[in-house]
Formats: C-alpha cells, sequence, structure tokens
C-alpha cells in the first residue's frame, strides 16, 4: 500500500514562547503546567500516523484532544512547531511543514481538499457558483468550469438546484454542496472536520451513507474528523483515539472495540454495540479448532448434530446432519424458515454479525459455515454469537486483520 499522509513526531503548540514550551514539553510538563507557565497551549504532541491511499482513517477524541489542531497541519492551516507531515504529491512525498509557498499553493489546489463542519456556503452566490469558487481562484476556464461543476453536482444528487441559493437548501443539502465543492478539484486527499455533526441524526446517517458510496466510485484518502464512535465505526477503514494533543491508539475499528490500549480508550468504546463493528470472523470458530468427526470431517456445532468433509474448495463438500446427507449453499436473504432439516447455509467472513444473526434465524438457528475465498474457514453457532454480544471479552471475540486471509 501506498502512504497518502504521514505524520512524524508532530509537534504544535499555540504561542509566542516556544522554546520554553517545547523544553517543558520535552521534560515531561502537562499541558496545564505549559499554558500557566508560558500561556501557550498544546495542540499535539508526537503524533505519528500513516494514512494509507484510498482509506477512510477518523480522527477521534474529546473536545480539546488535539483531532482538529492535526487535521489542519495537513494543509499548514495550523503550523507545526516540530516534526514533519508528508504529503503525497505524485511519484514523491512533500513536507508541508517545510516546502515553499509554490508547492504549498499547489498542494492545496490540487492535492489536497477541505470540508468543514460550518458549511461555508457564500450566500449571494448560487449552487453552482459555489461549488465552483476553488476552480475559479485556480484560474479554470469558465467553460471548463462549468463543465466540471455540473458533473459534481449530478455526484451529489444536486444538479437541479444549480440555481438556488443557500437559503433555499436544507442543512444536508448544503453539505453536499460543500461535498461537491471538495470533489470539484480532483484532489486525491480529502480533510473532513465533523462535516456532519451540525445535523439532526437521520440527515447525518443518510450523508454517511452517501459518503460510503461515493467512496466506492472515487476512492479517495479522507482524514475524518468526528467525536461520534459509531460514526467512525461505520465509515472508518482506521480509527485513531487522541487525548490531551496525544494519540493513544489507532487501529481497525475491531482493535478499537475489543483490544482498549487503556482506561480512556476503554470507557470511550464501553456502550459500542458490538453489532455495528463485528463479522464473522469476528466471532467464528476455527475450522482448526472445530472437533474432529471422523476421517477428514469436523463438527460445525457443538452438539454434534452437523458435520462438514473438508475439502480443498466449497464445491463439492459433503455435509451431513443427524446423519443424512444434506446440500451446503450460500445463505441469501430473505430465505424461509426451516425445521432443522434444511441445507446449511454458507456466509463470507466479512458479513456483518447482524447479518448472520439473520442467516442463523432462517436456518432453524443450526450452524452455519464461514467461507473465505470458496475454502471453508471456520463455524458460528448459537453460543458464539451470543458470547460476542453479551461479553467480549469473555466470549474469546478475535481481533480481525484489516483483511482476513
Amino acid at each position: 500500500m501506498t502512504t497518502a499522509v504521514e505524520f512524524r513526531n508532530v509537534d504544535i503548540m499555540f504561542g509566542a514562547r516556544q522554546d520554553q514550551a517545547l523544553a517543558m514539553l520535552d521534560s515531561g510538563a502537562s499541558r496545564d503546567q505549559i499554558l500557566q507557565e508560558t500561556g501557550n497551549v498544546l495542540g499535539c504532541a508526537g503524533a505519528s500516523l500513516s494514512v494509507q491511499e484510498g482509506e477512510i482513517s477518523v480522527l477521534m477524541g474529546l473536545s480539546g484532544s488535539g483531532k482538529s489542531t492535526l487535521l489542519r497541519a495537513v494543509n499548514r492551516l495550523n503550523i507545526v512547531s516540530r516534526g514533519e507531515v508528508l504529503v503525497r504529491d505524485g511519484d514523491r512525498q512533500v513536507d508541508i511543514t517545510s516546502c515553499d509557498e509554490v508547492t504549498l499553493r499547489r498542494i492545496r489546489q490540487h492535492r489536497v481538499a477541505m470540508v468543514f463542519q460550518q458549511f461555508g456556503l457564500l450566500p449571494w452566490r448560487t449552487v453552482e457558483q459555489n461549488v465552483g469558487i476553488p476552480l475559479e481562484l485556480a484560474g479554470v476556464p469558465e467553460e471548463q468550469r462549468r463543465r466540471r461543476v455540473a458533473e459534481q453536482l449530478r455526484l451529489v444528487n444536486l444538479d437541479q438546484w444549480a440555481g438556488k441559493y443557500a437559503n433555499e437548501l436544507s442543512g444536508g443539502m448544503q453539505q453536499r454542496v460543500g461535498l461537491a465543492r471538495a470533489f470539484v478539484t480532483e484532489a486525491p486527499i480529502l480533510l473532513m472536520d465533523e462535516p456532519f455533526s451540525a445535523l439532526d441524526p437521520l440527515i447525518r446517517t443518510k450523508l454517511q451513507d452517501e459518503l460510503l458510496i461515493l467512496q466506492e466510485k472515487l476512492r479517495k484518502t479522507i482524514l475524518f474528523v468526528s467525536h461520534d464512535l459509531e460514526e467512525a465505526l461505520k465509515i472508518g477503514n482506521h480509527i485513531t483515539i487522541m487525548e490531551s494533543g496525544r494519540i493513544v491508539q489507532t487501529g481497525t475499528p475491531e482493535e478499537i472495540v475489543l483490544k482498549p490500549a487503556n482506561a480512556y480508550v476503554r470507557d470511550f468504546v464501553a456502550n459500542v454495540n458490538p453489532m455495528s463493528v463485528l463479522t464473522a470472523w469476528n466471532v467464528m470458530r476455527d475450522v482448526r479448532d472445530l472437533a474432529a468427526a471422523g476421517e477428514g470431517w469436523v463438527w460445525l456445532d457443538r452438539r454434534r448434530t452437523t458435520r462438514l468433509k473438508l475439502a480443498s474448495g466449497a464445491a463439492g463438500l459433503e455435509v451431513e446432519r443427524d446423519g443424512k446427507p444434506v446440500a451446503l449453499v450460500p445463505y441469501a436473504a430473505p430465505q424461509s424458515g426451516h425445521d432443522g432439516g434444511g441445507p446449511v447455509f454458507t456466509i463470507p467472513v466479512t458479513m456483518p454479525l447482524k447479518a448472520a444473526m439473520e442467516a442463523m434465524q432462517h436456518s432453524a438457528a443450526g450452524p452455519i459455515a464461514v467461507l473465505d475465498g470458496g475454502r471453508v474457514v471456520g463455524a458460528i453457532g448459537v453460543r458464539d454469537v451470543l458470547g460476542a454480544i453479551l461479553g467480549r471479552e469473555a466470549s474469546g471475540v478475535r481481533v480481525s486483520p484489516s483483511t482476513p486471509n
């Protein structure tokens, strides 16, 4: 994978007495001590993080944790006191902290775009004119500008509103204008500073869904600031938790929820619904741990009613329930219920836990085989699901890699 943005030991200090404040930071002084003795505010301390091309990386934390401060270092809206912020520019990396003004201007115009919490629309301009502002500032000819703006408005389903003004749009529509304005630059890196937090829950959820759909098409590198953990779990490939200007944990959603690094992160995720983050891979029993049921066979369930004969691929696998052959078929909702004599369903390792539970319901709560690339890698039964929901630590729920193998 290629790194799009990398923070290396970034310190951000606000105030005039930088040398004294940084010396205090190095000696172990707290944020409050630095503020009291120097009047300087510690924004970030020793922040190191890599963001890969095409992923959504979410920065999280309470107010004042430093998440927005770190985000704004990417396009030098915040000045870094020490450290490096590397942004990919074609086949090279540019250190934003030390590059010249010409390079910085090119990065801002062509490599990094930003969407703010407050929509930032000019009320005297139409939707079309607002979206075209970055192109206008970059000197793009009018005909080309209008074509690119129209394309982006179609992308966010606002093409019929091109001639309207901001006060004629709902909050969600205004934020979609903000997204179109960022997309129109065709910049590969997108900074989003709590873009949906000012919206009501229903609109926020809808825009999260729309962002994920757009991401499937555009494959931007997105650095997203949020204070909403459910939002982060929904959209993030990786999540970074910050406290008092420092990064305390970075990982996949599963790693953050299932293996919190300290008490702060544990409190952060304490009330998360496991069904919002767990997948079949997290809760399954590995095929290597299933009880043997004769030569080449394993029991899929603990009650030993259903057994499967292992093979190199899913095609031709033999399955028996209560000694009688049954079919092994991919689950596809909706299904009618079975009395226990129906097929054994297979599901992919990436299937969300909620969907896996639905599959179990349609299989009369019988065991389900979990596949990865056509190969059986595990099984899920009722106890596995209940264990995941009722007690993550006690259930033996595993943290999955970014992509199951």
